[in-house]
């Protein structure tokens, strides 16, 4: 998962600078005229802010007169020295808009021990998580730690590709970030996932997409390899005669289950019953499908907001009562309501909202919207009475 700086999150620009008539007085300060000096380079001004609220200095509203990624470099380039930070958007008009922040981002160190330690942690939850499986297929009360560590190091692996993809990615784009922090939690899949944290806002909408969109590729290139291994090596034994969890069905689980078995499982008279390899793929698929939901600073928010910009926003209220409807179905899913109804509307925007996804970055964006839909489990977990 990746964690956005919300200080510029959801920033959204009315109409009411483009209406602005131009301001009377002529600003003294040499920093604001050598602000207005840079963007004047390469947007046509056709009215002028210097009273925003803060922390935004001045506001220029016009027409830009190169393209907009390049009219940001050149913009930014300027404006870093004086510690301000540009922001390019439009307003409702259609019109261009640049803001000038006061105060960039200046991210210091941070130790890796915190991460090494949460990454122990949850190393110790995982192997304990396997191994009362391990114990449960054996019919077995007793566990011994060590033999989780099949799920362990599958879960670590996959939750672990997911985040460094989505490090590697902001270390391309030289953004500031944090090295992956694991969620331990000795109870249920043995971890709550991992993030890191970027600790500067996104440059534009390329920069967020790349950054959004690699981790949950990357940990589904992994996770998938690991539930087919796993269900290859996995007994299809008749079902229980006393209560059992089942897990859930996503579109992409039960083709796995017809490719591997050649029919469909569970059918009325048995199943396959999962190892710790398939648990750990069904586990690390289904987290992805959390991730990729498109809503607020989930990965599935990023990549939804660079494909469709403030029409994302749209997608809100539908999805919430889509979690409600499932919620009756299944109630685990009314904390995870709840957590979107709150969080949901809060998307990361990049500093430059005007510069569009190139048509690769268009099909990658449609691509992990493909991957939602087929790993999404709408009854994750439940108990079966026969």
């Amino acid at each position: 998962m990746l964690d956005e700086p919300s200080i510029f999150a959801d920033r959204q620009v009315q109409d009411s600078p483009a209406s602005v008539e131009p301001s009377t007085a002529s600003p003294q300060d040499e920093t604001v005229q050598s602000l207005e000096a840079a963007v004047k380079a390469v947007l046509a001004v056709e009215t002028i802010d210097y009273t925003p609220p803060a922390p935004i200095s001045a506001t220029f509203t016009g027409q830009l007169k190169v393209g907009s990624e390049e009219a940001f470099d050149q913009i930014d380039a300027h404006f870093a020295p004086l510690d301000y930070q540009p922001m390019l958007t439009t307003n409702e008009k259609g019109q261009h808009v640049v803001m000038a922040i006061k105060g960039r981002a200046h991210p210091k160190p941070r130790p890796w021990w915190p991460n090494a330690v949460l990454l122990a942690l949850t190393l110790l939850s995982l192997l304990y998580t396997g191994a009362v499986h391990q114990a449960g297929l054996r019919n077995e009360t007793s566990i011994t730690l060590w033999e989780g560590w099949p799920y362990a190091l599958s879960m670590v692996l996959i939750l672990g590709t997911h985040e460094l993809g989505h490090y590697f990615a902001a270390r391309h784009h030289h953004a500031s970030v944090t090295l992956p922090y694991f969620i331990p939690a000795p109870f249920g899949f043995g971890t709550l996932g991992a993030f890191i944290q970027l600790r500067e806002p996104m440059r534009n909408n390329k920069v967020l997409f790349d950054v959004g969109a690699a981790g949950p590729l990357a940990g589904f290139i992994v996770a998938l390899p690991v539930l087919l291994i796993g269900l290859a090596t996995s007994d299809v034994q008749p079902l229980p005669t006393t209560d059992y969890m089942l897990e859930g069905d996503s579109v992409l689980y039960a083709g796995a289950k017809v490719a591997v078995f050649g029919e469909i499982l569970p059918d009325d008279h048995q199943d396959v019953f999962i190892n710790q390899l398939a648990k750990a793929g069904w586990t690390g698929l289904f987290i992805t499908g959390l991730n990729l939901i498109p809503l607020g600073q989930l990965d599935g928010g990023h990549i939804v907001l660079t494909l469709l910009g403030r029409t994302a926003r749209r997608l809100y209220m539908p999805l919430i009562g889509l979690f409600l409807v499932l919620s009756l179905f299944n109630s685990a899913w009314l904390l995870w309501t709840l957590l979107l109804f709150f969080l949901g509307q809060v998307f990361a925007v990049p500093m430059d909202t005007v510069t569009p996804l190139d048509p690769r970055r268009k099909r990658l964006a449609y691509l992990t919207m493909a991957i939602f839909v087929l790993v999404f489990v709408p009854n994750p977990l439940q108990i079966v009475q026969p």
